[in-house]
């Protein structure tokens, strides 16, 4: 049976931030890294993992809940959280983007406005397993501007799939300029209540 104790450093999230934002910038000092979409969203990632059911020494736990980073870019972000939670092989050098085969890591997402789809399916396959198990997707402001994250979230709403959990880092950057500059996003909270 495993433990279902919350990873070390749960307990404690601004501190478990505070040293991933110190590992990031250490990883950042060798290595390109996307250093401000990776810092913007690591108090997010904190508080997910520390709600979720996730065991940093069983990552393939049937039941755990699952998180999928769409704002790829963020990555190294992802890997200072999951280092910090016990999660072992992630300062070594890795792509920019989440890969499949990295530890912590539940979907490859490259190209930007894929992740809450791919969350859509897990949360869909739960469902149809009759499973409790959770999937939260952290998507990038920015993002928002890909037609695919608003048809996975009319398939969400349609299919009810209530154990999806769509986080956005609203920083208000992206790679062009500032996102309201670029292609406005609000009524940002109105359009996701619209789409159900």
């Amino acid at each position: 049976m495993t433990d279902d104790r919350p990873p070390a450093g749960a307990a404690r999230p601004a501190e478990t931030a505070r040293r991933a934002r110190a590992r990031l910038l250490g990883l950042a000092a060798s290595r390109p890294v996307h250093l401000g979409a990776s810092l913007s969203v690591v108090e997010i990632l904190v508080c997910a993992f520390a709600t979720m059911r996730h065991d940093p020494r069983d990552l393939d736990r049937p039941d755990r809940d699952r998180l999928i980073l769409s704002k790829g870019h963020g990555v190294w972000g992802l890997y200072s959280v999951l280092a910090e939670l016990g999660v072992a092989g992630l300062d070594e050098p890795r792509a920019g983007h989440p890969i499949d085969g990295t530890p912590g890591v539940e979907a490859a997402t490259g190209a930007l406005g894929h992740g809450l789809s791919i969350g859509a399916g897990l949360a869909e396959a739960a469902r149809l397993d009759a499973a409790d198990r959770r999937t939260l997707v952290v998507l990038g402001d920015g993002e928002l501007d890909e037609g695919s994250v608003w048809e996975a979230a009319m398939f969400a709403a349609h299919r009810r799939l209530n154990t999806l959990i769509a986080v956005v880092d609203r920083n208000g950057m992206q790679q062009e300029g500032g996102t309201e500059a670029v292609l406005a996003l609000e009524p940002l909270a109105a359009k996701w209540a619209a789409f159900g």
